[in-house]
Parts: structure tokens; sequence; C-alpha cells
């Protein structure tokens, strides 16, 4: 019985892959994406960057168009179980309650700004990729959802709620335009997030 050659490359990339898992290669290319957008992520610059060859790329993703969905959905996922955590906290306090999700999507912009500036590369990329568009379209519906929920514990009336909620949306997307420019005076995120805080929380007690 003849014992089968299994060839060097095959050896090297099948250790490669077994150094490497998915994820790794989807932390590389989320911060591909952080740095210059989608255009940016090219499978053999992420290799180069996770030293490995651009053949063991393949033990984990099919293609290309397979490493940017795989990264859109773990983005969605991720969202969605943060949105429901923040749901599922009610200690009694609907103010402070309210005042912690909002409290969360400020700390969700990341520590240097990577979430935010994924997400903001997404919703550019969403306006020719319809995934990208169908996902973000399901996780701002999620969100409003939370926000109105929160509101609802508050105000005590549906309408209301349902406008607070787009009201909170667009002053935390603002804040996040602002916190995107390029240079910004010091503490402005605390800023931003006091102001959203004090307008938009706060009053709705008096």
């Amino acid at each position: 019985m003849a014992i089968q050659q299994v060839h060097p490359k095959n050896k090297l990339q099948s250790a490669e892959a077994t150094r490497l898992t998915r994820d790794d290669w989807l932390d590389e290319a989320f911060k591909a994406v952080v740095t210059g957008g989608f255009d940016n992520v090219k499978v053999l610059t992420l290799a180069e960057k996770l030293k490995v060859t651009r053949g063991s790329f393949y033990w984990h993703f099919t293609d290309h168009a397979d490493l940017i969905g795989s990264l859109l959905m773990r983005w969605k996922l991720a969202q969605l179980e943060l949105d429901a955590k923040l749901k599922s906290q009610q200690s009694g306090d609907a103010l402070k309650d309210l005042d912690l999700v909002v409290d969360a999507a400020f700390l969700q912009a990341g520590s240097e700004l990577e979430n935010l500036r994924f997400e903001q590369a997404m919703r550019a990329l969403s306006h020719h990729h319809p995934v990208a568009a169908q996902l973000l379209q399901e996780v701002d519906a999620n969100r409003m959802d939370l926000f109105q929920s929160k509101f609802l514990v508050l105000v005590k009336d549906a309408n209301q709620a349902r406008d607070l909620a787009a009201l909170l949306y667009l002053a935390i997307a603002g804040g996040f335009q602002a916190l995107s420019r390029p240079t910004n005076p010091p503490n402005i995120r605390a800023f931003l997030r006091t102001l959203i805080s004090h307008y938009l929380v706060a009053k709705q007690v008096n």
C-alpha cells in the first residue's frame, strides 16, 4: 500500500491554520477597516501582518467576500448582545437605567474610537453593499427599541418615548460625528455625554 506524501507547503499551511483562529483573521481585518476602511482589507496584507502565508487564509474563509461577510456579522451580533444586556438591566431606577445606556453608547465608541471608526466605515460601505445595509437596519432598529423601552418607563407614553428615543439616537450620532473630527478639545467625550444626559435624560423627571 502506497504511503501518501504530504507536501511541505501543505504541512506549513496546516500548522499556520492551527496556530491562528478565525477570530485572529477577523481581528486583523477589523484593524484594517479602522485604519483605512473596507478597501483596506486585503488578504495578502492581513497574512503579512499575521506572519503567515496567504494560503492559510483559506483554512478559515472561502474567499474575501466570506471574510467581509463574517466581519459584518460578528459586528452585528456584538451590537445585539450589548443591547440585550442593557435592555435586561432594570435596577428599579428608570433614570439611572437610561443614563447607563447613554454611558454604554459612548464607551462603545472604543478607547481609541476604533469601534466608532469601524461603524462609520460600515455605514459608508452600506451604500453599495446590501448585506451591510441590512445589518445596519437591524442594529439601528434594535437600538431604537432599546432607547424607547427605557424612555417608556420614565414618561409612560409610547409616542413620547418613541420621539425621545429618536432624539437620543440623533444626539449620540451627532456626538460621534464630533468625536471623529481630526482634533477636539480635551475631554470632549465626557462633555458630550454629560450634555446629552442632562438635556435628554435628567429633564424627563422634571
